[in-house]
């Protein structure tokens, strides 16, 4: 059973509300939902009291004699229940620095805009998270350095970069729900019917989830640069800072330009995942964390191959599960990518290794105005008859190994190895 003792390595400064405390320590990011059921909501206006109520230090962050959360992390243990707990441990302490930051920001800037609701939906998405980005950056720093507060303040803005992306993906592509509640442009929608107020509800909706995002982009580099780790140190980060930023962007705008009726090729399919997902998931966070630690170039150059290869599997992994994945895992529709005719390596791949009466039944089901849940099973057969489920499993499973071929040349601690080891299956043997 996992130990509940904080004890010395990173923490976390400033007093939250026992509310949001307790949804930031939860041992485990919630299937469904973001920790919090629908008959017990923490309001946003405990959270602003309790981030008003922490006094700033001379270094702009909360005293020290403030409430602190203390874990475990300069030994990673190498067992993988060892490592769990790290993990669970590591999560509790990002989230709950992320989720002061975000109090403050909210309370002192956010709140002006009339829109009571925003503040709420927000802390909705930062507590939900499985702190997969922040990690990665975790790791990176450990490879070349001790553990700092700084260095965990800095890793929990990769949270709110990867919020800006949901919020955003969200929208684009029309998702009615997101981590088993309704997403956030619904909600808004939904705020905006409440108060009978002029104007389309949905424009409304997109409109306000859109701006919230571009708030969590601009809030993810000022927690960054306000983080405490030395100007030396960030300006090693900038340079792949933005380059991930501008993959995510162009990777995106890739992918809403892909009609799967144009049947890309697999080589296309792949890059756009990159760009979008794989890329600042794993290798982007994990170059940075280990460039501000002081890593040499080779060290930093293969931890992106390590982090490429991963990155790839987490989306190819993410592929399959948009097909063939649980809603009460998953959060999301039953068939999603299958629904919004996605082009993804599943639905490619399922075209190309299709003979020609089965590639006719692919081409008429993509083509349906409608899809009820008899033909999106219909669809999940064709797809495993073609082997292209298959496929994809291989393609992860070959990904994984380059991935753990890359760790082994790389000069680095061997706890730390070890548990780069096994975030690689984390990313790679999810449900969710």
């Amino acid at each position: 059973m996992e130990s509940e003792k904080p004890a010395a390595g990173w923490s976390t400064r400033g007093r939250l509300s026992p509310g949001l405390r307790a949804r930031c320590e939860s041992p485990t990011p919630p299937a469904i939902g973001c920790g919090v059921r629908d008959d017990e909501q923490v309001s946003f206006d405990s959270f602003a009291q309790t981030a008003q109520a922490s006094e700033p230090g001379a270094n702009g962050h909360t005293d020290a004699r403030s409430s602190m959360l203390v874990v475990e992390l300069a030994a990673i243990p190498d067992a993988a229940d060892g490592f769990e707990t790290w993990r669970i441990g590591l999560r509790r302490a990002v989230l709950t620095n992320v989720a002061e930051f975000v109090a403050a920001q909210c309370a002192a800037e956010l709140a002006a805009a009339g829109v009571d609701v925003a503040a709420d939906i927000l802390m909705d998405f930062v507590i939900g998270g499985k702190c997969l980005r922040s990690t990665f950056m975790c790791l990176g720093w450990l490879c070349g350095a001790a553990p700092t507060d700084a260095a965990l303040r800095a890793a929990a803005s990769f949270e709110l970069l990867h919020v800006f992306a949901l919020l955003q993906d969200d929208v684009m592509d029309a998702s009615a729900s997101r981590r088993g509640r309704p997403a956030a442009h619904i909600q808004f929608a939904r705020w905006h019917r409440e108060r009978k107020l002029s104007g389309s509800a949905r424009r409304f909706g997109e409109s306000a989830a859109t701006l919230l995002a571009d708030l969590c982009l601009i809030w993810s580099e000022q927690m960054l640069r306000e983080s405490g780790v030395e100007h030396p140190r960030l300006q090693q980060a900038w340079p792949r800072y933005d380059a991930m930023r501008t993959e995510l962007a162009v990777g995106q705008f890739a992918d809403i330009a892909t009609d799967v009726r144009d049947l890309p090729s697999m080589g296309a399919v792949l890059e756009v995942a990159r760009r979008k997902s794989g890329n600042y998931t794993v290798r982007r966070p994990l170059e940075i964390g280990a460039a501000m630690a002081g890593c040499g170039d080779h060290t930093v150059s293969r931890l992106g191959r390590y982090g490429a290869a991963v990155g790839e599997a987490f989306q190819l992994r993410d592929d399959l599960l948009g097909v063939f994945g649980s809603p009460a895992v998953t959060g999301k529709p039953s068939g999603g990518d299958l629904i919004e005719r996605k082009a993804t390596s599943v639905v490619v791949a399922a075209h190309q290794m299709a003979d020609a009466p089965t590639r006719r039944q692919l081409t008429e089901l993509m083509n349906s105005e409608h899809l009820d849940d008899s033909a999106l099973d219909r669809w999940r057969m064709l797809i495993i008859a073609t082997g292209a489920a298959q496929l994809v499993e291989d393609m992860i499973t070959d990904r994984a190994k380059s991935a753990r071929n890359e760790l082994g040349e790389i000069r680095i601690d061997e706890s730390v190895r070890a548990a780069l080891a096994n975030m690689a299956a984390v990313c790679t043997k999810r449900a969710a």
